[in-house]
Formats: structure tokens, C-alpha cells, sequence
């Protein structure tokens, strides 16, 4: 059996939902969904599959079983509900919304409607990251010390201008943090446990006609008692490879993209200079760094393999909507950190309230 996939939303990043989909055994692209028919038009003579510009006439196509939501940011709850009510399973793309309020209204409509639900983070497939996991798993790091990230990617004022949405509260959720390194956001929390304790400064240095930060540092304390610092920004030019480091009274791993850096325990395993030796190899792409589309969709295969296994077996998938909705607390947390100038304890009681910037004028 093959399940159906329907996309809603037929911009850049829902190319790369159609080629995961293509490389999963029992899966295949049946439909799309924008409002803009020429989009919807040309995506599905792309992708052979059936556009739709209203919503609810391809949520009641009987041949889509599955739903990717590919939507803005801050559009993603309205269809997601949609699909689940219509008893379509749900995979959303990241974040899985940009307040808790609404990724709470996501997961409950699907948790009402029995049907399972995914929030998109590629990242935690790539098997150096599983390998470093595994590790914290088996407390090779002994006491784990310090968990960092950094993004230091690059965009163009073009990019921002080449979208409405980009860079708007309302739409985008946020900036650097909330669009760019969610990613890392949700890989740091997933190696190093909860983050309890946030102190962050965030700015708008580089763009203008935005209402978000291109620039953030924040320092974190995590559930276990260890400590981190965050840092992303698309004001880095010309934008490197994401980077995640973790530190330990025993070990330390630092992962850069999908590359092992360095992988150095107190008590070596035989198996480790083949690990680093495999991880090394250099399979990572540009990663998004300088161009949003210069990323592999083979993380989202892995995901979407995930996703259909689970339909299958009834089972939750590897990243649920619980899962996606912890980077967003976190990030809005960093949020509410600098805008207050207060320490910040996670997890918040209720969605922060934002207040738009002022971009630096160019002179």
C-alpha cells in the first residue's frame, strides 16, 4: 500500500517535501494546495500530481492520507487543523508555529482526531548526529558541561524583499533564531536535555525594512545543570556551516553541518577513529548558509520514512508535535529575554508579547 501525500503550500521549501516523498517506498505525491493558482498549476505539472486551490477539495480527495503543511511560518496552524479534522495525518514543516498557543491548537486537533502529527527537523537524522547522541546516551562525555550552537549564516536584503511574510512578526514568528536556527535550537535541546534558564540579547543590524532581529546571542542553563550560548544571525557574510559543540568532564563532539569535527573521549572505543573517519567524509551541502535552497532533502526522506512507518504501525513518529513545539518555547523564551533584560525560566506560562524593531537606516 502506498499512502497519498498532499502539500499545502507550493514554495521553495515544498520542492524539497516532493523529492523526500518520491524516495520513500509506500508513499506518493497525489496532490497540492496554494491559493495561487498559478503556483498550485505549475507545481503539480511538475510534480504530476493534482492541484487544488481550495483547501478542503483536496482534504476530501480520498486518495490523500498524509498532509505536509509548506505554508509561511505563522499560516501553518489554520490547515494543519484542517487536515487532521478531515482525519488526514500531519507533518508540518518547521517551526510547527510561531506561538504556543497555536502549535497547543495543532497537537490537540490531531491528538482529537487520532491522527498522527510531525514537526519537520532533518537535522536529527543525519547519522552524525545520531552517532552523537548515542553517545550522550551511553555517558561517554561523563558530566555534560557546555552545549553551543552557532549559525552564522547570510542574507540578502533581496531575500527579505522577496517575500511579504519574511521578516514580519506576524508571519515569519521571528528572525535568524525563529527562521534560520531552529534547526540547531531543536538539535541542541534533543543532545542536551531541557533548557530551564535563558539570558539573551538579540539586534537589527544589517537589513532594514524588517521587523525582526538578524542578529541574537543568548546564554542558556540546561535541566542537568549544564550551561550554553546560542548564536545566529544572516548578517555573517557569506554565511558558514552551522555548528554544534558539546562538552563534556570526559568527552567533546563538535558536529559542523553533517561533518564530525571532533570526536575525543577520555576512554577511547575502537570504534571511534572509524566513526570520525565516516563522519569526516564531507557529505555536507551548502546547508543553507548563503542560499536557502543550497540544502539536501535526504534528511527529509529519512523523516517522511519515519513519518509513514509510524502510520503504519500506530505508532508516534520520531519527532512529534510535543517535540517541535519545545524549540519554539525556547526561541520565544530568547525572545522574551532580550526584551525584558531579565533572566527568563523555560517553560514559559504563556506566549510572550513581542514589540516590532526598528531597522538601522543604510547610510
Amino acid at each position: 500500500m502506498a499512502y497519498g501525500f498532499g502539500i499545502v503550500g507550493c514554495g521553495m521549501i515544498s520542492g524539497f517535501h516532493a523529492k523526500a516523498i518520491a524516495d520513500v517506498k509506500g508513499a506518493k505525491l497525489v496532490a497540492c494546495f496554494d491559493t495561487r493558482e498559478e503556483a498550485a498549476v505549475k507545481f503539480g505539472a511538475d510534480n504530476n500530481c493534482q492541484p487544488y486551490t481550495k483547501l478542503d477539495a483536496m482534504l476530501a480527495n480520498p486518495k490523500v492520507d498524509i498532509v505536509t503543511i509548506a505554508t509561511p511560518s505563522g499560516a501553518h496552524m489554520e490547515p494543519a487543523v484542517a487536515a487532521a479534522r478531515a482525519g488526514k495525518h500531519v507533518i508540518v514543516e518547521k517551526p510547527l508555529e510561531i506561538t504556543l498557543k497555536k502549535c497547543d491548537r495543532i497537537i490537540e486537533a490531531c491528538e482529537k482526531a487520532g491522527v498522527q502529527l510531525g514537526a519537520i527537523f532533518p537535522s536529527r537524522f543525519h547519522d552524525s548526529s545520531v552517532k552523537l547522541k548515542q553517545a550522550i546516551n551511553a555517558g561517554r562525555f561523563g558530566t555534560l558541561t557546555l552545549g553551543d550552537a552557532y549559525v552564522k549564516w547570510f542574507r540578502t536584503q533581496a531575500y527579505y524583499d522577496s517575500g511579504a511574510w519574511r521578516g514580519t512578526w506576524a508571519l515569519d514568528g521571528g528572525g535568524a533564531l525563529m527562521n534560520q536556527a531552529i534547526h540547531s535550537v531543536d538539535l541542541l535541546t534533543w543532545l542536551m536535555g531541557p533548557v530551564i534558564e535563558i539570558q539573551a540579547s538579540t539586534a537589527m543590524l544589517a537589513h532594514v525594512r524588517i521587523e525582526v532581529e538578524d542578529a541574537v546571542v543568548a546564554t542558556l542553563r540546561f535541566a542537568n545543570g549544564a550551561l550554553g550560548v546560542l548564536e545566529a544571525t544572516t548578517a555573517a557574510y557569506p554565511g558558514y556551516l552551522k555548528r554544534v559543540e558539546i562538552h563534556g568532564s570526559e568527552g567533546t563532539a563538535v558536529l559542523e553541518e553533517e561533518d564530525l569535527k571532533a570526536w575525543d573521549f577520555a576512554k577511547p572505543r575502537k570504534e571511534d577513529q572509524s566513526i570520525l573517519d565516516e563522519m569526516q567524509k564531507h557529505k555536507s551541502t551548502g546547508g543553507g548558509a548563503s542560499d536557502p535552497a543550497a540544502i539536501g532533502h535526504h534528511g527529509h526522506t529519512m523523516q517522511f520514512r519515519d513519518f509513514v512507518e509510524a502510520v503504519k504501525k500506530n505508532r508516534a513518529p520520531a519527532i512529534d508535535g510535543h517535540e517541535g513545539r519545545r524549540s519554539v518555547e525556547i526561541i520565544l523564551g530568547v525572545y522574551k529575554a532580550a526584551e525584558t533584560g531579565k533572566t527568563v525560566e523555560l517553560p514559559l506560562k504563556s506566549d510572550p508579547v513581542l514589540k516590532a524593531r526598528t531597522a538601522r537606516k543604510k547610510k
